[in-house]
């Protein structure tokens, strides 16, 4: 069994690696590259400037503000969007009212409530942004005629012209548009559990938030800290860039007054609105490390002993 083990492993892996690396990798290495020079992007020539665009970047107001946003996205995005779909993952499998014959269920029409829920996953992120612009328009918008039809009609926020508001209501729609996928993925998760988990619990005189902090939550972590992750990356990349592209106001959205404006939106408006190439890898670099970082200190705090069932 162990004659030619590694020419066998080798021959499996050599085609992706290679894949991977001329697609990924090297994509990586030629950003770095180009991130050190005065590419405009448009043309052939360019010259090396070193750290140039480094020390630009660093002195760059709307870098800052942006990479402030995007850290806000990443910090409260994953948080509202996991702790929402545990909570209806929860709900739909073993928060119902006990029934007959089942010491534990999930809430009536709970095959509905997840096909509801994870409908915003078969629409376009576009689809998304643009039904929610037409939504928040201050003078037709679905959102101020309902409050004119409840009789708040003085209440008529500009809601994606206001600087206070607009993050806000970039950040509702990203997590609305995504939580019915972690929803179905926690559900999944959950599934598998064990029922006698939960029925010895209840015989014991545990309570749901008990049985959830007790038995759900140390049982899901995998699948909780992978989904964090994977939301936290949404919420630095693309995303996160096609809602505020698509919803927010100015020449190429970011507004108003670039209070909206976030990390990938900025890359795209220096490489393609002011045809600065090579200062955008640069930001991209630090997009780059930003969400290594972000992974590696969720990864490290959610580490925990693993547990089976």
């Amino acid at each position: 069994m162990q004659h030619g083990k590694y020419r066998f492993i080798v021959g499996f892996l050599a085609a992706p690696l290679a894949l991977y690396a001329l697609f990924v990798i090297w994509p990586f290495i030629q950003s770095i590259y180009y991130s050190l020079t005065d590419w405009s992007g448009l043309s052939p020539e360019f010259g090396f400037v070193g750290f140039d665009n480094y020390s630009r970047m660093l002195d760059d107001e709307i870098f800052w503000k942006s990479l402030q946003h995007s850290l806000t996205l990443a910090v409260v995005l994953p948080l509202v969007t996991v702790g929402l779909a545990l909570f209806f993952a929860f709900m739909l499998n073993v928060g119902g009212r006990r029934r007959r014959g089942a010491a534990i269920a999930g809430v009536r029409g709970s095959a509905f409530y997840k096909i509801v829920y994870f409908f915003p996953q078969v629409l376009s992120i576009a689809i998304v942004a643009l039904l929610f612009q037409f939504a928040y328009n201050p003078n037709s918008g679905a959102i101020n005629s309902a409050l004119k039809l409840v009789g708040l009609g003085s209440i008529q926020p500009d809601w994606l012209g206001d600087p206070k508001l607009a993050l806000i209501c970039v950040m509702a729609v990203l997590v609305w548009s995504t939580v019915g996928f972690f929803v179905v993925l926690f559900s999944a998760g959950m599934a598998s559990i064990p029922r006698d988990f939960y029925e010895a619990a209840l015989l014991d005189g545990a309570n749901r938030f008990t049985t959830f902090f007790k038995i759900t939550l140390p049982l899901l972590w995998d699948t909780v800290q992978s989904g964090w992750i994977y939301m936290g990356i949404l919420a630095l990349g693309a995303e996160s860039f096609a809602v505020v592209q698509i919803m927010t106001v100015g020449p190429n959205g970011g507004g108003p007054d670039y209070s909206t404006v976030v990390l990938p939106l900025y890359v795209y408006q220096k490489a393609f609105r002011d045809g600065q190439a090579a200062y955008a890898t640069t930001i991209g670099v630090a997009l780059l490390l930003v969400t290594l970082a972000f992974a590696a200190i969720v990864m490290k705090l959610g580490r925990r002993e693993r547990l089976e069932f």
